[in-house]
């Protein structure tokens, strides 16, 4: 693989991981304060909307450049090429399947592919545990103010 194509996984992989970690550290406001607000936290559900819509293109992104390097994801049992546009629908469907869900098994990666989608099906099974971990947190806090 190319280093272009490292360093594009690199980026990706860093705003991905920048992004979980703010949400799970309980994200900051444009005024640099924690977010401590008691109602039902819309801008609370609001990150994590966002925090799973960057990880979800993020990862589409790297099945993406990794498609560039032979085939990744592997449709219908059938090793196929696709077109560029085609490969970027199944890269961000795959990618939304796996974080959401366990998968449907349409679409299998091989090779590195299948360490990339571990990873990602892990940080889906983390959010909602960080979202109900922070709806609590900043509840404890309203209380004792």
């Amino acid at each position: 693989m190319s280093i272009v194509s490292w360093l594009l996984i690199g980026g990706i992989c860093f705003v991905v991981v920048k992004s979980v970690a703010e949400f799970i550290n309980g994200g900051v406001n444009k005024a640099n304060e924690r977010m401590t607000e008691g109602r039902f936290s819309v801008e609370i559900f609001y990150t994590l909307l966002i925090t799973y819509s960057i990880v979800i293109i993020g990862f589409g992104l790297v099945y993406f450049v990794l498609s560039f390097q032979g085939i990744i994801l592997v449709e219908g049992d059938e090793l196929r090429k696709v077109g560029k546009l085609g490969s970027l629908i199944h890269s961000f469907y795959f990618s939304g399947v796996t974080i959401l869900t366990i998968g449907y098994g349409d679409i299998v990666p091989i090779g590195i592919g299948r360490l990339v989608a571990l990873i990602e099906a892990l940080i889906g099974y983390i959010l909602p545990t960080a979202f109900v971990l922070r709806l609590v947190i900043n509840t404890q806090e309203k209380m004792e103010e």
